[in-house]
This record gives structure tokens, C-alpha cells and sequence, in this order.
């Protein structure tokens, strides 16, 4: 069974940091993409970050510079390095999984969800961020 469980969310002020953590399990596939996508009250999904098995990233262009994805393999772990957190980047954030076939690549965009094969997403996180 898979699982991906994020933890870390919280309130910060503008221009403070965040450090998000993903536990993943169950999820076997030699080739994969794993990343973060956040939803705010009203709006639509949106991209955020990603990274691949073999440790190559993307970033969506509103986080770039600020954020930072990075994975622990031994550990089963994937972190999203928040800093200059800004009020836009006020929304939950969610920890999302996919299988890469050898057509795909993993990026942010198809990290949301239904963009890859063997797609799970955790729960989410709430990060807050005031003015």
C-alpha cells in the first residue's frame, strides 16, 4: 500500500522559511517522479516542484530561486526547502508520486495530479503566510 504522509506545514511571517518533509512507502518503481503541487482555498491546483530518481529537478517559475526540493532515498524521505515565503505561496501543499515510463519526464507540471501512471498523493500540509 502507499503511502505519502507530509508534515512540516505552519505560520510564518513574509519573507520567513518552511521546511516540508514527505515519508513515502510502499512505492516500488525504479523510475519515478516525486514532488509537491499546492491548492489555496478557491484556486486550481498548481505546480510547484519535482524531482526524479535519478535526483534531477523542476521547479515551477513562481517558486524558482526561493525553493528547494531534495530526497533522502535511504530514508524514503523527499524535503521542499522554503525560503522568502511570500502570502501567495499561502495554500496546502501536497506530496504526490507517479511512475515514469521511458516516454516521461518528471517535472512539475506532471506531478500534478493524473499527469503520470501509479499517481498517489498524501494528505497535505498547511503553510500560512502573513504580511
Amino acid at each position: 500500500q502507499v503511502q505519502l504522509v507530509e508534515s512540516g506545514g505552519g505560520s510564518v511571517q513574509s519573507g520567513g522559511s518552511l521546511r516540508l518533509s514527505c515519508a513515502a512507502s510502499g512505492y516500488t518503481y525504479s523510475r519515478y517522479c516525486i514532488g509537491w503541487f499546492r491548492q489555496a482555498p478557491g484556486k486550481e491546483r498548481e505546480e510547484v516542484a519535482a524531482i526524479d530518481n535519478d535526483g534531477i529537478t523542476s521547479y515551477a517559475d513562481s517558486v524558482k530561486g526561493r525553493f528547494t526540493i531534495s530526497q533522502d532515498n535511504a530514508k524514503n524521505m523527499m524535503y521542499l526547502q522554503m525560503n522568502s515565503l511570500e502570502p501567495e505561496d499561502t495554500a496546502m501543499y501536497y506530496c504526490a508520486a507517479g511512475k515514469l515510463t521511458q516516454e516521461d519526464y518528471c517535472t512539475s507540471t506532471n506531478i500534478l495530479p493524473g499527469g503520470l501512471e501509479a499517481n498517489y498523493w498524501g494528505q497535505g500540509t498547511q503553510v500560512t503566510v502573513s504580511s
